[in-house]
């Protein structure tokens, strides 16, 4: 508790030096930091295969390269970004400019998760570093490979009262959480983000929750069976279902749900049958969800898949039919590389189920008809998503994401990772060359004037 008391006052000095404000700073910084990534990408790539049996193919591109496109964005639109912006003055405010500045809001606790142990804690804080702030990561105790490293390599890059990794089990997060951050950014389940956001209402921290749920997949009946196919497999079974984007169910319009069925179960194969018989597949991160995600195998019937090692800690890709909402896998969110089967006749039927239950994180639309994707995007409210594909909106710079309701709060990645780490501090510049007489009450006519500018 000392320690961390310790931590944070060094880091609060720090940042009262005013050194991180400056640009060249955050530049020097965020070059460092993907210098960081691409000079260890072996050790890197080891502690992934050691924490989660992550392939080098599936460590650089879910991991490596999208905070190295992250960072190289960033450092292309940083000056511009932390530049003034001058907005309109309103016709009651004649002689005067108004200005938009970003400021950092001071120390950021960033709490990141195992399923993308890299990617989820750097993400975050290449926007801390942009707007200026000092960090403290906690990075998740279930991929300790990968932890110790970017403990380490942190360590080695930048100066601990600037960036600092505390490493530890949930008591350790607890006992952060009884510090006074200045921002907290936490990315996991719905249930640890409501403690998070209890700890942080104590101090009136701002958050960003970046949570999870049941996201859905629809297959229209004039989807393009095959490219759907392939996309689906590929955005649910990477990472062995362990995204908190994967599609989490689907729903198959009945009248090509056969035809669909057998060209997904084709793709899966073609996707994953070497990698699972090869021992390549990405395994479950612990026992205990290893447990409660083969636990749901007994929901429905097995159509494709459903073999497991507890030995290895892996599940093959596995598909459940004759599922209904009342089925366990239906009742939580799944994160494991299980994708139950639901049917439909009419759209009526999906906006009505998918509303009641959480909002999701994400929703993907598989259809050709224009028509058809406006009604579920205009009725249907989610955190972000994809129409004839899944995941890729997660990688795009220009695409925040973040979810709603109890899918998340807030949205990061490109400009809005800076804006989230930014207190936007309005300022109103006002002439001295003349002075307004009718804004003063010792005026008799100033009601009068005001008048004619407010109607």
């Amino acid at each position: 508790m000392e320690g961390f008391h310790h931590l944070l006052k060094r880091q609060r000095d720090f940042f009262q030096s005013g050194k991180t404000k400056d640009i060249s700073y955050r530049i020097e910084a965020l070059t460092s930091l993907g210098d960081m990534i691409r000079s260890n990408e072996t050790e890197i790539m080891s502690a992934l295969k050691k924490d989660l049996n992550k392939s080098d193919f599936d460590s650089y591109i879910t991991e490596m390269g999208i905070l190295l496109e992250e960072i190289r964005f960033t450092l292309k639109h940083i000056r511009d970004w932390t530049q003034p912006r001058k907005v309109k003055t309103a016709m009651t405010q004649i002689g005067s400019k108004s200005y938009i500045y970003s400021e950092p809001y001071g120390i950021a606790l960033i709490i990141s998760p195992w399923n993308y142990p890299l990617q989820l804690a750097i993400a975050p804080l290449i926007g801390a570093i942009a707007a200026g702030n000092c960090a403290v990561l906690k990075p998740s105790e279930l991929t300790p490979e990968t932890s110790k490293l970017m403990a380490g390599l942190i360590n080695k890059t930048f100066p601990e009262e600037y960036v600092s990794v505390v490493q530890g089990d949930a008591e350790t997060t607890q006992l952060l959480l009884k510090e006074k951050f200045d921002y907290i950014f936490f990315t996991g389940s719905v249930t640890v983000g409501k403690v998070i956001m209890e700890a942080a209402a104590k101090h009136l921290t701002p958050v960003t929750l970046e949570l999870g749920g049941k996201s859905p997949c629809i297959v229209h009946h004039d989807a393009n069976l095959k490219l759907a196919a392939k996309r689906i497999a590929w955005g649910k079974f990477i990472n062995a279902g362990q995204t908190c984007v994967a599609p989490d169910y689907l729903y198959v319009n009945k009248d090509i749900k056969e035809e669909f069925l057998k060209t997904f179960k084709e793709s899966i194969n073609e996707l994953y049958e070497d990698i699972v018989k090869n021992g390549e597949f990405t395994r479950i991160v612990s026992e205990r969800h290893f447990n409660r995600v083969t636990g749901l195998l007994s929901s429905g019937v097995i159509l494709h898949g459903g073999n497991s090692s507890k030995d290895t800690l892996t599940i093959e890709p596995t598909i459940l039919g004759s599922v209904t909402w009342a089925d366990p896998v239906m009742q939580e969110e799944i994160f494991g590389p299980v994708l139950p089967v639901l049917e439909y006749d009419h759209e009526a039927e999906i906006i009505q189920k998918i509303n009641e239950h959480p909002k999701p994180l994400a929703l993907y639309i598989f259809s050709e008809s224009k028509e058809f994707q406006e009604t579920i995007l205009n009725s249907i409210s989610f955190g972000g998503g994809c129409i004839n594909d899944t995941v890729m909106h997660l990688s795009s710079p220009y695409l925040p994401f973040g979810g709603v309701g109890e899918s998340g709060i807030g949205a990061y990645h490109g400009r809005g990772s800076f804006d989230i780490f930014s207190h936007q501090k309005s300022i109103l510049k006002q002439t001295t060359t003349f002075d307004l007489p009718f804004r003063y009450p010792n005026r008799k006519d100033a009601l009068k004037q005001i008048k004619r500018f407010i109607k």
